[in-house]
């Protein structure tokens, strides 16, 4: 930087002193030009002077041209080349006078040298003038011989003193303008160095040091002028960098710290998105364990897992199957309107069917890489994204498979597997307590050897169809069904064949009935058929068509029969036209089918005013309820031995 403020006062040298120099040089040399060609205009006039004097000289002489030759009329002549001559004053500048003739040769010379030649002529050198003029004619005959050669006078004149007198002068001014350069120099160094250079090379040091980081110091104001205000406006530059500064710092130190708040706020957001998942895949199994354990029911256990996996788990396709025997059937899919409810797979067919054949979930992770896997129907578009089959495995054994789907690839990460299959374990202990509790509730409800209702279930339902057909005045029927010969059966083919032909009549009647009827198994070979929303006569028409069933049926256990096969008796009574109440009518039909058995078996008939007052069979409510509460009748006997 101090080579700069050099650069600076060698500028401020060059841009005022030299041109300062060179104005006051050439001042200096115009003046003393102009006093140069001035004494040499003196030199001329005085040289011209001269020879005026010296042509006047003759004039004075023409002025008697009677008086002769050497006579006082020529004393004036006389007198001035005389001073021409001579060293006095007047002509002390006079370096040469000659008068020439025509010939060229000197008739008359200051220096006396008549007949000689000419010198050089030398008139302007050494500040000299010179002055040439033609003389001679007429008026110089009367003194000299052959005045008409006389020619020419030539005169230099000379001022060395005034020349030198100028020239010292104007020399001892250049000196001085030298010298005050010098002294004008000297002052403006020094005033650069005081003014200028010493408070910009302080204010450089404080730039160099505010350079280097140093923002605390300050430049010194030590006027104020330019320099001070610069130095002023400097350190408020700086006043504001080192509040920036603090700020900076301030500020850098606060971003640090929103970083590392930012830093643990993003752990800590992972941390609760992690503890959230966490927290909702307990919630999910928590909620699935209560909702399974809330209900028996297995399409309402389904219904549930598929509600509960489908919304807190964001699975777009989800479905639950249930194994019979070799098959898988879909019996609740998410969502609810997607038409896969029933749909049967083969266990090893597809990948439900895989995952239950190892009875390992099977993942796969892009299902366009593993598309033979996937079985889809026809309408189906190709598989696209990632499928999870979860078995539902209980001890050992697999009740069903859950099916999951998500449309993009690698859609299931390893904790959504391992929570669903936790889902999976306890929707098959679910599945497995609600099959217990179907096999328990159709125990309690059916016969264990027709599989058709029991006497406390067909009682239930026949008090349920009789409330119902009194209060909205609808038709019921009842038929009461006998194997005929059935002791007989028993005593010559055995107990087995006994069975055997009770579970073949029975799904024969079961087959030959409606859904909404309901078949019984009133008591040894005795079957109860609850006909509801049927009339008397159409009952009697089901009884026929359910007695040649029996008949035409294949049943080989019945050929040692006295008819050589099988047959029933059928007594048919109707609500509202029989009885008005439960045991009444069940008793209406009894009667009349022992009416039916009286008349030859093998056939049906209806009820009529007066069977029930047959001998050898209890009737009455007192009968009714026996029955309905399990008791053999005491009849049994009396007609297995008809």
């Amino acid at each position: 930087m101090a080579q700069g403020y050099s650069s600076i006062g060698t500028k401020l040298f060059w841009a005022i002193g030299v041109p300062g120099l060179i104005a006051a040089v050439a001042g200096v040399w115009l003046f003393w030009r102009q006093a140069d060609a001035a004494v040499a205009e003196s030199n001329q006039a005085e040289a011209e002077a001269l020879a005026e004097l010296f042509a006047s000289s003759f004039a004075i002489a023409q002025q008697d041209p009677s008086a002769p030759h050497g006579t006082d009329a020529h004393s004036a002549h006389r007198a001035v080349t005389d001073l021409f001559r001579s060293r006095g004053r007047i002509v002390d500048n006079l370096r040469w006078a000659s008068v020439t003739d025509g010939a060229g040769r000197i008739v008359w010379s200051r220096h006396g040298e008549d007949g000689s030649a000419p010198r050089a002529p030398t008139a302007g050198k050494d500040g000299s003038a010179q002055v040439v003029r033609h003389l001679g004619g007429a008026e110089c005959t009367g003194c000299h011989a052959n005045s008409q050669q006389l020619g020419t006078l030539s005169l230099s004149v000379q001022q060395p003193k005034l020349q030198a007198m100028v020239a010292s002068v104007f020399g001892r001014a250049l000196t001085g303008v030298l010298a005050l350069f010098a002294v004008l120099l000297a002052v403006m160094v020094i005033a650069l160095r005081v003014f200028l250079v010493r408070p910009l090379r302080r204010l450089t040091q404080v730039m160099r040091k505010a350079e280097e980081g140093d923002f605390l110091s300050r430049a010194p104001v030590t006027s104020r002028d330019e320099l001070g205000a610069l130095a002023e406006a400097f350190n408020r530059m700086l006043a504001k960098i080192t509040s920036l500064r603090a700020q900076e710092i301030d500020t850098h130190r606060d971003l640090e710290r929103a970083q590392q708040e930012l830093v643990l706020k993003q752990a800590l957001e992972a941390t609760n998105e992690s503890l959230e998942k966490r927290i909702n895949e307990q919630s999910l199994l928590f909620d699935v364990a209560r909702s399974l354990t809330s209900t028996l029911e297995l399409d309402e256990i389904f219904a549930r897992i598929s509600t509960l996996v489908g919304e807190r788990l964001k699975v777009p396709r989800f479905s639950i199957m249930l194994r019979r025997g070799d098959t898988l059937e879909v019996k609740s899919a998410w969502p609810r309107d997607a038409g896969t409810e029933g749909v049967t797979f083969a266990v090893g067919e597809g990948a439900c069917g895989r995952a239950a054949q190892t009875q390992t979930s099977l993942y796969i992770p892009d299902l366009e890489k593993d598309a033979g896997i996937y079985i889809r129907r026809p309408e189906e578009q190709p598989p696209k994204g990632s499928l999870l089959a979860v078995p539902m495995i209980h001890k050992g054994e697999v009740l069903g498979v859950i099916n999951l789907e998500r449309p993009t690839p690698n859609g299931f990460a390893q904790n959504e597997i391992e929570v669903l299959s936790a889902v999976a374990d306890l929707a098959a202990i679910s599945t497995r307590n609600a099959l217990l509790y179907e096999e328990t509730v159709a125990l309690s409800i059916t016969d264990p050897l027709t599989g058709a209702a029991n006497r406390r279930h067909m009682f239930a339902r026949l008090e349920l169809e009789v409330a119902r057909a009194l209060r909205y005045q609808t038709p019921l029927s009842v038929l009461m069904v006998d194997i005929d010969h059935f002791k007989h059966l028993n005593d010559t083919a055995g107990h087995r064949a006994g069975d055997a032909v009770l579970r073949q009549v029975c799904d024969v009647l079961r087959e030959s009935t409606r859904k909404v009827d309901t078949l019984a198994r009133y008591g040894g070979e005795e079957f109860l058929l609850i006909l509801p929303q049927v009339a008397k006569a159409e009952a009697l028409e089901a009884a026929e068509k359910l007695r040649r069933a029996v008949n035409e049926a294949p049943i080989e256990e019945g050929r040692g029969q006295p008819f050589g096969r099988v047959t029933i008796s059928v007594g048919v009574a109707a609500l509202h036209q029989d009885a008005d109440a439960l045991e009444a009518l069940v008793d209406c039909a009894d009667a009349a089918l022992y009416a039916s058995k009286r008349n030859g078996r093998n056939r049906a008939t209806a009820y009529e005013p007066g069977m029930e007052a047959h001998p050898g069979r209890e009737r009455g409510p007192l009968a009714a309820k026996r029955r309905r509460t399990g008791e053999v009748p005491s009849s049994t006997s009396s007609k297995g031995s008809a």
